[in-house]
């Protein structure tokens, strides 16, 4: 029977003593732990979410606006089925994201992150074009650089070490 030290059970479940820092320094050193590359890239897309939310929120303010939406107006499009759609369609993808980034095997999940993430950055990048208002031009160079985080994250996804993966697959292969 191989006996755990009070010591190795804490790491266990997660929980390490304070101790010194390398350099002498008595102030604990706060535990870093390494976030899942799934957690980064769900966080990154609801944080998208939220700025898509409050950035259009914020122009209900604009004058004029809510009279043209009452006339069937958005910018210079005419509020129709069509426009409604393709609008709800384009913004369920940021939503979905967030639960396909947790759930997606690894490699799907990297080629979707990023193929959608450059999308969504032509979008906040084209929607942007010619605006006057400093609101929307913050918050649409915001949602590029988030979409752009999504995109570098993915690309960047950790990949095993070669020893790793070997070791797994030896017990697959038949000789």
């Amino acid at each position: 029977m191989i006996q755990m030290t009070q010591q190795d059970a804490k790491e266990k479940m997660g929980e390490r003593e304070n101790t010194k820092g390398r350099d002498g320094d008595p102030r604990p050193v706060l535990e870093d732990l390494r976030v899942p590359t799934q957690i980064k890239l769900a966080g990154l897309w609801a944080t998208v979410m939220f700025m898509y939310i409050y950035v259009d929120i914020i122009g209900f303010f604009s004058p004029g606006l809510i009279e043209d939406i009452l006339v069937g107006k958005v910018w210079v499009f005419d509020i129709t089925q069509t426009w409604m759609l393709t609008s709800v369609m384009l913004m369920t993808i940021p939503a979905v994201m967030v639960f396909l980034s947790l759930v997606l095997p690894a490699k799907a999940n990297r080629y979707a992150n990023i193929m959608l993430g450059i999308l969504h950055i032509f979008m906040a990048i084209g929607t942007a074009l010619g605006e006057v208002n400093a609101y929307y031009v913050f918050g649409s160079a915001v949602e590029a650089l988030l979409l752009a985080s999504v995109v570098w994250t993915a690309w960047k996804w950790p990949v095993l070490p070669k020893q790793s993966t070997e070791k797994s697959h030896a017990g697959l292969t038949t000789g």
